[in-house]
């Protein structure tokens, strides 16, 4: 078995969420499909060099793409990396270099996703974890969006009473407010140029850190750590699917 592979835990914790195919032809065997889908998130090699133990790479790509669309990874996800128990929520954002072959989009196609920064084209990856530094929710824009762009949306269930750990760069009145509406609280260092003082506590703000190696991690998946897919919504897949393994490995270490 490789390293890269599908543990029984994994498996046993993944099986019951993919669809059922009562009907029509069996479908290949799932657990060596996805196998074959990690091995290209883990390794970053082109779908065409799948491993034949994995069977014929279309498959692979096929079956990747198919459950992309029919929101399967996104399923996955939600059930794997749903907290339970966890009051604090951690958010931050991460840059990702473009390969030059992935940013051969026109630049008004819809789901290009690609900024411009300094290091040349990079997509940016926003990330909410718990208190143990495990994701909750991701979502990518182009690299130049503000890290506030995404806020909204990956908050939306923040926690009565919880707490929101985050840097200079979401501090701005109007989360705080939103955080206060719904009971809860932001412990976020203030802007030099803020007016008017807020509580902000610098021993708990260490515990960020968590989510700083969460994205530490996440880069040791070659096919996020340089972003190689022409459509955003296919790097998103790839990330989520990367999320889901770094939560069952979490999961499966402290069982």
């Amino acid at each position: 078995m490789s390293r890269y592979d599908l543990t029984d835990f994994e498996w046993r914790a993944i099986e019951p969420i993919l669809p059922n195919k009562p009907r029509g032809v069996p479908r290949v065997d799932d657990r060596r499909v996805l196998n074959g889908i990690f091995w290209v998130l883990r390794s970053g090699v082109p779908w065409r060099d799948v491993p034949e133990r994995y069977g014929p790479y279309t498959t692979c790509y096929n079956r990747f793409r198919r459950w992309m669309k029919a929101g399967i990874w996104d399923k996955l996800m939600d059930a794997v990396t749903s907290p339970r128990n966890d009051s604090i929520r951690m958010i931050d954002g991460t840059s990702i270099r473009v390969h030059h072959l992935a940013a051969t989009l026109k630049e008004d196609h819809q789901d290009r996703c690609l900024g411009r920064s300094r290091g040349g084209l990079t997509t940016k990856i926003h990330a909410v974890t718990d208190g143990k530094g495990l994701p909750i929710k991701i979502a990518i824009t182009p690299d130049q969006a503000h890290d506030l762009t995404v806020a909204r949306e990956l908050l939306n269930d923040i926690p009565a009473g919880g707490m929101l750990l985050a840097d200079k760069a979401y501090d701005a009145d109007w989360l705080r407010a939103e955080l206060r509406s719904r009971h809860s609280w932001g412990n976020i260092p203030p802007k030099s140029n803020r007016k008017r003082p807020v509580v902000f506590s610098p021993w708990l703000y260490k515990k960020r850190n968590l989510i700083e190696r969460f994205f530490n991690k996440l880069k040791c998946y070659r096919r996020i750590a340089t972003r190689y897919d022409k459509l955003g919504v296919t790097f998103l897949a790839m990330a989520k699917l990367a999320c889901v393994r770094l939560t069952l490995r979490h999961n499966e270490s402290t069982a």
